[in-house]
């Protein structure tokens, strides 16, 4: 354990004196954030109060946001290079947009070294940490440490004119947000806050107040209800959005995260409009914060065109938002209990529209139906009928959502009524009140699937128990018998008894159990020999069964146990078997391939040219040619390299850079991506639809330029389309594409993990139509989840739920199991737990069990195919 000198532990102990806000977040195309969160936690423990982004985030973001927040501090994780362009651009844009005086702060383990760490604190970063400054200070010693820096007073920057928050434009917005500061802290200029009030009195601006229960999604429904204003406005308007989150009663720091839920904040095409302040409710002892009517009144006299205020999560009986807004919104989930909970419901009095979020979940309608009919109760509306209310179901995680629309354009007509000028909108008219198009991935009947295959497998392996049971006693019995036969004749009444027990045993044993015990004795003499000889037509495979060791040993390839117990050896066959039979506990296939060596020739780096010339260098003078093929960070978030430099420094770096079609021609120029002894591996998730078509269509380029080239002349319209069915069907590889594991482990989601899924299901349907059969369209991935820190028993759990999770997502768009499961593939991180060294045998078993016994599929389905990697984790 660290032994911190008193210096450090004073510093670990060390409590603001004045309020201190950070903007936490891991850097632009950085999905590790495992470390930020830490570091965000303990700075809430310590009194802070945490603005905190979440990953994959840029430079510009971050500023924005560290600027509208008014906060003292940034602390920043940086684990995927590029970290000297991200620090000193964050830098250079705090100093060009009036916040020189917030304070960098940032970490990366080992990958920041200590050169690049003391460049960085010269060009004025305020510390890196390194994992030496981790084990000299621990880790409450270097939050400590840095909110020891920002404790100081910032609201001596707030205005004292009026003037200087008016104009309606964000050049006005960081005096803004150092007046809210001021008027938080009660710092504020009196004389100023009395000139504010005054002139909010004046003003026709609608406020919008949301509000809700922890946890309905009332942020995620503010950012889908600001995305649709923009888009219906034409993004003509400014809106303020205040963002209260609670207070920890014991620490006084607070995590205010809404903003990580916010999407449609940042600028579009006509520059900002957004303005985001974030608010703990401090002391206030309510789920809005004392200075939020002051608050409310500068972003009035600011001249934005509409506010909205979200409160943190609330009981039954609040409604502390109601007297400072104009149009009070209400949301929960279909999950509130019996009926009658919601006469307890405060807010259904005074709500103007009440949504029901997550409306993709079970009950949902009936949910609408009884709050519909609380809401008509509440209104005493007798005379309109309860369908007709404000109530609306909505599915604010899910993309352009016709509940979200309904409620937008409900709240819309609210706003032209209230006076607010507002155009037609360009957003088409939405009829219905509740989303629609509910198709989940997994079909509700199907949601026990996990369960199901538990029991599956725990049935078989009861089966094995069983039959293993019953081969014994007739084993026994059929002894016993013979024995009494040969002791003494007069015993042949108790030897025929003996004999009947044991043919009613043997009618209660399956046929497949009897077949494999009858075969016993052909598999012993098999593999007894110098050879395995496999005849297949006129023909003889033999495969040799020993291998010498180093020694001089002779050692058999596959040794079978030396069972004479019957029960014991069905058992055996039935859990383990030899390699290459069910249920593949031993192996996938009979034997391992001889003629080349398990190589994977792994390259990734600078441009195209670069990474090729690496793949010929590490291919030369092999057979085979298996390129691994790892990306930059760039091209892993989907974006095109830039010049910009938090771009700029990940370009090319830990991977290699891929932005279009003929940088892939370029990167696997020079070899036949369609010869037998090739197969391409491409370690990418988010933009893999894109990327491997993008190989696809080398593949398919690559041989018609070798047509062109042997026949003098291009292809037919004919020619090429039997060209591409060729290569469809002979390219050889594999693409990572596993969304799932990307949304639990390492995050580099593009898209929804809902329409990831779907454009999944769309190319493994593709592939079916196209027999591609010799690339893998997923290679379902462990690995990651193992490095976000899963041990080698919850990785497998993990990782083969996440490939049943796909096998179901796939039946359920009416795929057949045997036509998409051979082109499932796996991944997993191994190192020197014990656990490592039985995982592929649990999983092979697993897997083939239920495929058989569940779902019915062929042999080549229940294989299940992996290869392994080590890690620094994992070794």
């Amino acid at each position: 354990m660290t032994d911190l000198s008193a210096e450090f532990k004073a510093l670990a102990n060390y409590r603001p004196t004045h309020k201190v806000r950070f903007v936490t977040a891991a850097s632009l195309f950085d999905g590790h954030d495992a470390a930020i969160n830490i570091m965000r936690r303990i700075l809430q423990g310590m009194g802070a109060e945490v603005i905190h982004l979440g990953h994959n985030r840029s430079v510009d973001e971050v500023v924005t946001a560290a600027l509208q927040e008014d906060a003292q501090g940034i602390a920043i994780s940086s684990y995927q290079g590029g970290h000297v362009e991200y620090f000193k651009y964050m830098v250079d844009l705090l100093k060009a947009r009036g916040g020189a005086h917030i304070q960098v702060f940032g970490g990366g383990g080992g990958v920041i070294v200590p050169p690049e760490i003391r460049e960085l604190q010269a060009y004025g970063v305020t510390r890196i940490y390194s994992p030496e400054d981790g084990q000299r200070m621990g880790l409450q010693g270097m939050i400590g440490e840095m909110v020891m820096r920002c404790d100081k007073d910032i609201t001596s920057y707030a205005p004292t004119a009026v003037k200087a928050i008016e104009g309606g434009d964000e050049s006005h917005w960081r005096a803004l947000a150092q007046l809210i500061t001021a008027l938080e802290n009660g710092k504020a200029d009196a004389a100023l806050v009395a000139t504010i009030q005054e002139k909010a009195k004046a003003s026709k601006v609608p406020v919008l107040g949301i509000t809700g229960t922890g946890g309905a999604g009332k942020s995620s429904l503010t950012d889908e209800l600001i995305r649709r204003l923009r888009l219906d406005q034409n993004d003509a308007l400014r809106v303020a959005v205040i963002s209260i989150d609670p207070s920890r009663r014991k620490s006084g720091g607070a995590l205010l995260g809404d903003r990580i839920r916010m999407n449609a904040i940042v600028p579009w095409a006509q520059g900002p409009r957004v303005f985001m302040r974030s608010l703990a409710t401090r002391d206030f002892g309510s789920e809005i914060s004392a200075a939020l009517p002051d608050v409310i009144a500068a972003c009035k006299v600011s001249g934005f065109d509409l506010i909205i205020v979200e409160t943190s999560g609330i009981g039954q009986g609040d409604a502390a938002i109601v007297p400072h807004v104009d149009i009070p919104l209400y949301v929960m989930t279909p999950e509130f209990g019996a009926a009658s909970q919601l006469e307890k419901i405060d807010m259904l009095d005074f709500a103007e529209f009440v949504a029901i979020n997550k409306f993709d979940r079970k009950g949902s309608l009936d949910a609408l139906r009884d709050v519909s009919k609380q809401v008509q109760r509440n209104k005493e509306a007798w005379t309109t009928p309860a369908d007709q209310m404000p109530v609306y179901g909505t599915m604010a995680a899910r993309f352009n959502d016709d509940g979200v629309t309904a409620l937008y354009q409900a709240i819309k007509a609210r706003l032209v009524a209230g006076g607010m000028k507002l155009g037609e909108g360009a957003l088409p008219l939405v009829t219905g009140r509740h989303s629609t198009n509910q198709t989940p991935v997994v079909p509700a009947a199907r949601t026990r699937y996990l369960a199901e295959i538990s029991d599956t497998v725990r049935g078989y392996k009861k089966r094995a128990r069983e039959q293993a049971r019953l081969a014994r006693e007739v084993q026994q019995l059929e002894a016993a018998a013979a024995m009494l036969k040969i002791d003494k004749p007069n015993r042949a009444p108790a030897a025929e008894a003996a004999l009947d027990l044991a043919a009613t045993r043997r009618k209660r044993q399956d046929a497949d159990a009897r077949h494999l015990l009858e075969q016993w004795p052909d598999m012993q003499k098999a593999y007894s020999g110098d050879e395995y000889v496999v005849k297949i037509r006129d023909k003889e495979l033999r495969t040799a069964l020993t291998t010498k060791s180093l020694s001089g040993t002779i050692i058999r390839k596959v040794a079978l146990p030396q069972y004479e117990d019957h029960g014991e050896v069905l058992k055996w066959l039935m859990l383990d078997n030899v390699p290459g039979s069910y249920p593949y506990t031993a192996g996938t296939f009979a034997f391992k391939r001889e003629g080349e060596d398990p190589t994977r020739m792994f390259a990734g780096e600078g441009d195209a040219f670069r990474t090729n010339t690496r793949f010929k260098l590490l291919s030369s003078g092999m057979a085979a040619k298996r390129l691994s093929t790892a990306f930059d960070s760039v091209t892993l978030y989907g974006n095109d390299p830039a010049v910009r430099p938090d771009i700029y420094g990940k370009v090319g770096n830990s991977g290699v850079s891929i932005a279009t079609l003929d940088d892939m021609k370029v990167l696997y120029g020079g070899f036949d991506l369609c010869s037998p002894g090739t197969s391409v591996s491409m370690t990418i998730n988010g933009p893999a639809p894109s990327i491997l078509a993008m190989f696809m269509n080398t593949a398919i380029d690559q041989n018609l330029e070798k047509f062109k080239a042997d026949n003098g002349r291009e292809p037919t319209g004919t020619e090429a389309a039997k060209i591409r069915e060729w290569v469809l069907a002979n390219v050889r590889g594999t693409v990572q594409a596993d969304i799932l594991k990307e949304d639990q482990g390492q995050n580099t989601c593009i898209f929804s993990t809902e329409f990831s899924l779907k454009v999944m299901g769309d190319i493994a349907q593709y592939f079916v139509h196209h027999n591609v059969r010799n690339f893998y369209s997923v290679s379902i991935s462990g690995y990651h989840i193992a490095e976000a820190g899963a041990n080698p028993i919850s990785q497998l759990a993990f990782t083969l739920s996440n490939g049943f999770t796909f096998v179901e997502a796939y039946l359920a768009r009416g795929m057949h199991i045997d036509d998409f499961a051979p082109n499932l593939s796996f991944f997993f991180s191994y190192g020197m737990d014990p656990e490592y060294t039985v995982m592929g045998r649990v999983a092979r078993r697993i897997w083939a069990v239920a495929m058989k016994e569940k779902y019915g599929a062929n042999e080549r389905s229940q294989k299940l195919k992996y290869h392994i990697q080590t890690s620094g984790r994992s070794l």
